[in-house]
């Protein structure tokens, strides 16, 4: 079942102890500099999202759709993102993937 949310119900919710957020609807919503550790997103429409400085560190992005995100300066350390969508997603040089994941391979756009 997909439920939509905005991006301050989202970070109430991650505040209140809430970490399952799987197949969520959040497409466009500004999630920049959210605090979102560990939280499950499988197959979370996130596409066309900031999700600049956000922190999603070991979090499970399986089957999400990033495409067309903004990514600068996101940590995705420990992230699962296998089956997830990235195709012209911007990231920096500052941004954290998990070990092994080429950005390029997704088709994702770096920026300066």
């Amino acid at each position: 079942m997909t439920t939509s949310a905005t991006q301050r119900e989202i970070r109430d919710r991650y505040a209140a102890g809430e970490r399952n957020f799987a197949h969520i609807h959040l497409a466009g919503e500004d999630l920049s500099y959210a605090d979102l550790r560990g939280v499950n997103l499988q197959g979370a429409n996130l596409r066309g999202c900031d999700l600049s400085f956000a922190d999603l560190e070991a979090s499970d992005l399986t089957g999400a759709d990033l495409r067309g995100c903004l990514l600068f300066s996101t940590n995705l350390r420990g992230a699962t993102l296998d089956g997830a969508l990235f195709t012209r997603a911007d990231f920096d040089s500052y941004t954290r993937f998990p070990e092994g994941f080429d950005p390029t391979a997704h088709d994702m756009t770096q920026d300066a």
